[in-house]
């Protein structure tokens, strides 16, 4: 809050919700919304409109590994639809649940700002954000299997290509 202006602070709503989230295993609760709506001295609601109005911002458990599959137009027309498929056959849930287990939660969204390594994903964790780009239904389900052991899968281009660069 120091790093803002003088009768500026208010600007930290953003930061603060990132933080109690990723004190809360990926989500924000009502306590930490009174509590930064509080500590910022703004009402309720403006922080719980901020909350609400980003995608960044889950306001029920997403589960240990959240996916977010990104269907936009880019991404579908290079195959999100497979990537979706894949999630949904792996973890045996849709758009907005959790795994019974409470391991996994899939979210669709829209551009995740990596549409030249399409389709892609991101999962996150209270730790950690991850982009994985370039999948397939093949190379998806395997992401999925290998955190399901926990093992943490290469970041980044699936297919094997560096940043941005042509696939050939």
């Amino acid at each position: 809050i120091a790093k803002y202006p003088a009768g500026r602070q208010q600007s930290a709503v953003m930061p603060l919700l990132i933080l109690a989230q990723r004190q809360n295993q990926g989500w924000v609760p009502r306590a930490a919304i009174e509590t930064i709506a509080t500590l910022l001295d703004m009402p309720f609601i403006r922080v719980y409109e901020v909350a609400t109005f980003y995608t960044m911002y889950n306001l029920a458990p997403v589960g240990k590994y959240h996916i977010q599959c990104c269907t936009t137009t880019p991404c579908w027309l290079r195959g999100s639809d497979d990537v979706v498929k894949a999630c949904k056959d792996e973890l045996g849930i849709n758009f907005g649940e959790v795994t019974k287990d409470g391991k996994f939660g899939l979210s669709e969204v829209e551009c995740l700002g990596a549409c030249v390594n399409a389709p892609m994903i991101e999962i996150t964790t209270a730790e950690w954000d991850k982009y994985f780009e370039d999948l397939d239904y093949s190379s998806t389900r395997k992401l999925i299997k290998l955190l399901k052991k926990d093992d943490l899968p290469k970041e980044g281009s699936q297919s094997g290509r560096c940043s941005s660069e042509p696939l050939s």
